[in-house]
């Protein structure tokens, strides 16, 4: 299910952690070739990032059940 990025965090790791619309939380690391975002490393990209949407996975598994 798409939701919209409400916010950042860190994990106690320094990875960074969107927060969902709906409540959920995801990591988005920027780590070539598996995963590619460098908007995630400065505070700029991120401030940019607020209120995409990104498919929470989740929200997806509760209604598959």
């Amino acid at each position: 299910m798409q939701q919209a990025i409400t916010g950042f965090h860190q994990d106690d790791e320094l990875h960074w952690v969107v927060e969902l619309a709906c409540g959920h939380q995801q990591h988005v690391r920027h780590n070539p070739p598996w995963q590619n975002r460098p908007w995630v490393i400065t505070a700029e990209g991120r401030a940019k990032m607020l209120g995409m949407i990104l498919e929470c996975r989740v929200c997806d598994k509760s209604l598959h059940k």
